[in-house]
């Protein structure tokens, strides 16, 4: 019977010394592991903002900003120049999704076409509609307020397709 005696302590001491001399590999590929995850991730959001920017033919991005400022003031000064301003606002969306090749006879179209891949597209149709309205309504008067939240719309919109 005393040859069954297992002395527990002993027993205890070498798996205590095995599970630290394991575990310290073991720590390490973890840390390795997510540190390898962490930057993949990194490196998809980085390309997916990279790639996410269209191509356009024609009109670059930098005329485009620099279209907007001019947009911009245009239309903080009078209630004229708020309707000037919303008019090239809407001709701006209008060409920079012409040099996204999206495909369309008017801006109506394209902006249709081009809500699919942005549906945030949605809210920029209450700027075009009151476009409409400024062109072909003689009578149709203009708040400063409904030109405020146009030209912010347009500007959503302008950044939505990653133009602006």
């Amino acid at each position: 019977m005393n040859d069954q005696l297992i002395d527990f302590n002993s027993i205890v001491g070498v798996a205590q010394v095995q599970a630290s001399g394991n575990g310290l590999p073991y720590l390490a590929m973890i840390v390795v592991a997510v540190v390898v995850l962490f930057v993949l991730a990194s490196l998809i959001v980085v390309a997916r903002r990279f790639l996410s920017r269209p191509e356009l033919h024609g009109m670059g991005r930098e005329e485009i900003g620099r279209r907007w400022d001019e947009i911009e003031r245009i239309g903080a000064g009078s209630v004229m120049g708020g309707k000037m301003a919303i008019v090239e606002a809407d001709k701006l969306l209008d060409t920079a999704l012409k040099s996204m090749a999206i495909p369309g006879e008017t801006l109506g179209e394209r902006l249709k076409f081009a809500g699919y891949r942005y549906p945030e597209l949605k809210k920029v149709w209450f700027a075009h509609r009151l476009r409409n309205q400024l062109v072909h309504e003689t009578s149709f008067e203009l708040s400063h307020a409904q030109a405020k939240k146009a030209l912010a719309d347009y500007r959503h919109a302008l950044k939505t397709i990653n133009v602006l």
